[in-house]
């Protein structure tokens, strides 16, 4: 499906104006990108957290702030594009504005091509559901598509959860995935031998993926997939409970966690950046549980605890 986007560039002092010239000939959504903002979250001047930048996003940290606004394709929409960049310049003659027609097909799936099948622990492989792998004896496949949810084995995040899960989840132990995404960790605890699993997100499109992804590993009668949070309506007493999430959430539900597992049980959480490693460590301590174990990957770190019996 095509749709035309129309992008301009100014100074920073231009931003209002500029959006209230847009608001004054019918243009209402827009995106403004203001490096000033990237630069005050870098120096952390606002309040907002934040686990991790992409580098596409620093990329814009040394250019001119830039408002973009879409309109659906047509002769008509077309014509509005270009006489709107002609009266941005008309005003503000040191803008740039820039009218494209762009296809979303062409970049939709594009991702598809970098998702092939991976090892993600000793015995474990992903692979998405238009690739074909044929497994050795003894390695487990995990079938994904992960749609608009996150969870593709590939990450180090995921794969870290994979292989602590492989370590310490026994078969017949009762398994709790909390924020369960695209449901790769449910359906991993299905293969290993897990004979109850509780997936829960309180994304909607999570809970529809996971499902889908459940139906296609066939384990529909081991998982069950909820929507919802660990805080509010849950009686699941796990003895395994896994958390993909981020460094802040896991501080948060970490006392929640507690009242979710077995006497003995083992709390596996990760989404953490290794410099968040000791405050995390800290917070799961405080709540009662023994650090057994922590592995890293790059930047992100996975934290196995043990609930004293």
């Amino acid at each position: 499906m095509n749709y035309i986007q129309v992008d301009i560039e100014i100074e920073a002092e231009e931003i209002e104006p500029v959006t209230g010239l847009l608001l004054t000939l019918g243009i209402t959504d827009t995106v403004v990108e203001d490096p000033k903002d990237l630069e005050r979250l870098l120096n952390k001047e606002v309040e907002y957290e934040w686990d991790y930048i992409a580098p596409e996003v620093l990329e814009r940290k040394d250019k001119k702030p830039k408002i973009t606004f879409y309109l659906e394709d047509g002769a008509e929409n077309e014509k509005i594009a270009y006489e709107t960049a002609g009266k941005i310049k008309a005003f503000f003659p040191l803008s740039s504005v820039n009218v494209t027609v762009q296809n979303d097909d062409q970049w939709k799936d594009k991702w598809k091509e970098f998702f092939k099948p991976t090892k993600v622990a000793e015995n474990i492989w992903v692979k998405p559901t238009w690739e074909t792998y044929t497994p050795k004896e003894g390695e487990l496949v995990i079938e994904i598509d992960p749609g608009m949810a996150f969870g593709t084995g590939t990450h180090e995040t995921t794969s870290l959860c994979i292989k602590l899960m492989e370590k310490y989840l026994k078969p017949e132990d009762k398994l709790l995935d909390v924020g369960c995404g695209s449901g790769i960790l449910a359906i991993g605890g299905a293969l290993l031998g897990a004979k109850e699993i509780l997936g829960v997100d309180i994304d909607p499109e999570a809970v529809k993926v996971s499902g889908e992804n459940i139906i296609l590993n066939k384990c529909q009668d081991k998982v069950n997939i909820k929507q919802g949070n660990l805080v509010d309506g849950i009686d699941f007493e796990a003895d395994v409970i896994v958390a993909n999430l981020m460094a802040d959430l896991v501080i948060v539900l970490s006392e929640h966690v507690a009242k979710h597992l077995k006497p003995g049980g083992i709390y596996i959480s990760s989404g953490i950046l290794t410099e968040k490693e000791a405050l995390v460590s800290a917070a799961i301590e405080s709540c009662g549980f023994e650090i057994i174990e922590i592995r890293e990957d790059d930047m992100w770190c996975a934290i196995a605890a043990k609930l004293p019996s």
